[in-house]
């Protein structure tokens, strides 16, 4: 079956159709032998009848048994050169008129009584030694001389009836034979031109390659059955061009990056080791190195787990989560960041969301750091949640520069910032955004940030009532 499957599909469906060709012309065939076959029998029996009754109206009517034993070669020129078999006899007596030429045995027939025609249903039926069937008709006429009971038999061998039935077979072999040859043929002819524009598409697909994404295969051109295929495969290349675009700002993003710290690093140790130094002047080197290092540790971390999530091999597990509380506590805990800049947060929730709870946290913590960073200086960030009957939203809101349009889808995606210049006030990596998504993926929400009036932005955590399918974390 899998040889059967990997095989061309034109073969195949040649194959297929040569074998319905057979099967729909041997079909037609056996019933048109079967139908001639049929007619061939009823003629053969409406002729025997007839002959009966003529047979039996002569005897009535018109010849006496002494003048029919007289005239034997008569019914012989009658029946003509034909192996038919013609018997007339008084009951339980030898025939007086027996024409047989081919000797055919004949078998005991039951009469329907003195003057009972014989119908077709009457047909009895022998077979010769060599299988040939033979048909058989019997009649009862009174003798016209004296009324004595005279029976007539007619029997006809079937062998012309076979003969002809034979060939006829042996042509509807060929015929058949032929047409599946011929239609096989023309399959494969017809399915060969049928299936050129699918190996125009293979062959612009072979183009396709990571420095030429931007080829397109050619739907206009394409059969009506093939141009959901066409279009299909360029949606399909058109989520790969920009997720191929996105892994290549990814890799230069975080090349950059990383190329950041490691460059402080290394030009501050050969500065250091440049000459000798205090004690003290180490033990500073060793403190802002460390600072590198937790930041590349930081930026190490925040990739894995967003290759964890993006591989959706995260399980997590969900328990309530008291919005108020909740929000109340990061409020608290980023306090002391906000009051740098003269910022201060409002918390109006209620309600519970069924989330992980650390993972809750981790999305509203980065949400919070990115209104603090790009906030406006003495404003207040704004921390809200309610709970429905689909599940419970969470917002956090803050007045800010206004963002352009173009640039609001953007601000989830990795290593972006809409502001480089005030980055460096927490030292982001241009992931925060990036891990909320992230995590609202992980629970079957959606994370989505707008622009309700210029100069304030929101963003909004929407975790379903019922969770999603849990994925594995790894």
């Amino acid at each position: 079956m899998k040889r059967w499957r990997g095989r061309s599909l034109t073969v195949r469906t040649t194959a297929s159709f040569a074998a319905i060709a057979c099967v729909v012309i041997g079909t037609l065939g056996a019933y048109f032998y079967h139908s001639a076959e049929k007619s061939l029998q009823h003629r053969a029996d409406v002729v025997l009848t007839g002959r009966v009754e003529h047979f039996s109206r002569i005897i009535s009517d018109l010849y006496s048994v002494s003048e029919l034993k007289n005239r034997p070669l008569l019914f012989e020129t009658m029946l003509g050169a034909e192996a038919d078999v013609l018997l007339f006899r008084r009951p339980g007596e030898a025939p007086f008129v027996d024409v047989n030429p081919g000797g055919t045995s004949v078998p005991a027939l039951q009469t329907g009584g003195v003057g009972h025609l014989p119908t077709l249903a009457d047909i009895q039926q022998t077979r010769l030694p060599n299988g040939v069937p033979v048909h058989w008709a019997i009649a009862t006429a009174r003798a016209r001389e004296d009324g004595a009971e005279v029976e007539v038999i007619a029997g006809h061998p079937m062998t012309q009836e076979v003969q002809m039935l034979a060939a006829y077979r042996n042509r509807i072999l060929l015929a058949t034979l032929i047409g599946m040859l011929a239609a096989t043929l023309l399959a494969y002819y017809v399915l060969r031109r049928a299936l050129r524009p699918v190996h125009e598409i293979a062959a612009r697909a072979a183009q396709i390659s990571p420095a030429s994404l931007s080829v397109r295969l050619d739907s206009e051109a394409a059969p009506q059955e093939l141009q959901r295929l066409t279009h299909a495969f360029n949606a399909m290349l058109d989520r790969l061009a920009d997720g191929y675009q996105r892994l290549s700002q990814f890799s230069a993003d975080l090349a950059h990056e990383i190329r950041t710290p490691v460059g402080v690093l290394i030009g501050q140790t050969q500065v250091t080791l440049a000459q000798p130094r205090e004690p003290d002047e180490y033990q500073q080197l060793l403190e802002s190195n460390l600072e590198e290092l937790n930041r590349l540790s930081h930026i190490a971390e925040n990739i894995l787990f967003l290759a964890n999530a993006d591989h959706a091999a995260l399980s997590i597990e969900r328990e309530p989560v008291e919005l108020h509380g909740e929000l109340v506590k990061i409020a608290d805990y980023f306090e002391g960041l906000a009051d740098e800049r003269g910022m201060r947060f409002s918390v109006d929730a209620n309600g519970i969301v069924s989330a992980n709870s650390l993972l809750c946290r981790r999305a509203i913590n980065n949400l919070v750091v990115n209104a603090v960073r790009y906030g406006a200086d003495d404003t207040v960030v704004r921390l809200s949640g309610r709970q429905d009957e689909e599940g419970a939203t969470v917002v956090v809101e803050n007045d800010g520069a206004p963002i352009p349009q173009e640039q609001l889808h953007r601000l989830f995606d990795r290593f972006y910032r809409g502001d480089a210049s005030r980055s460096a006030f927490t030292e982001s990596s241009g992931l925060g955004l990036a891990i909320v998504t992230a995590i609202m993926h992980l629970h079957g929400g959606t994370a989505r940030v707008l622009c309700p009036v210029p100069g304030v932005v929101r963003f909004e955590l929407r975790f379903p009532a019922r969770p999603g399918v849990p994925v594995a974390i790894g």
